[in-house]
């Protein structure tokens, strides 16, 4: 699959796919991918949760080069370019034709909306390749701040296990 994506824009954000190389480098601590497109790292970005993430992003990278739009994005500001979380998907199941979206905001900007502003439009973006009919995402049973972003995006709970909440949102054709 070779869907070449290179940002997609919201009224207040930018998402850029992450590469391998810029995850790479930010495993090294090395943020010069970043300077070179003009961006800045928010206050605690990147963070425990982004650094544990990378070699998830980079393995699903792999096998495929570039990014498709169906992995990992980072999440900009527009106005102050700086980097505050990030969205995607974990890769594409063909069988299924569905996609498992995940979603983190660095903890100085949470509870304004970024999260949702960002997954609607990668929502929308997945939805409009005609190939995903299904978006899954999961959740911890406490993580009540998800809990009402994936149930005000229409997603529904197919199932619970002792920690997770399982969720998923059909395209309306």
């Amino acid at each position: 699959m070779t869907l070449q994506i290179d940002q997609l824009s919201t009224e207040r954000l930018i998402l850029i796919p992450f590469t391998i190389q810029i995850c790479e480098n930010l495993l090294n601590n090395d943020f010069s991918d970043l300077s070179t497109l003009g961006l800045k790292k928010g206050k605690s970005w990147p963070d425990i949760d982004v650094m544990e993430t990378l070699p998830k992003i980079i393995n699903n990278l792999l096998p495929i080069g570039s990014p498709t739009g169906f992995e990992s994005w980072m999440i900009i500001k527009k106005h102050t370019l700086e980097i505050i979380g990030d969205a995607g998907f974990k890769g594409f199941n063909i069988e299924r034709q569905s996609i498992d979206i995940g979603y983190g905001i660095i903890k100085e900007e949470r509870r304004k909306g970024y999260a949702e502003e960002a997954v609607t439009e990668l929502i929308k973006w997945a939805f409009s390749t005609e190939i995903v009919k299904e978006i899954t995402a999961r959740c911890a049973l406490e993580n009540l701040s998800s809990i009402n972003l994936l149930r005000k995006l229409h997603f529904t709970e197919t199932k619970q296990d002792q920690e997770m909440i399982h969720w998923s949102l059909q395209r309306s054709i």
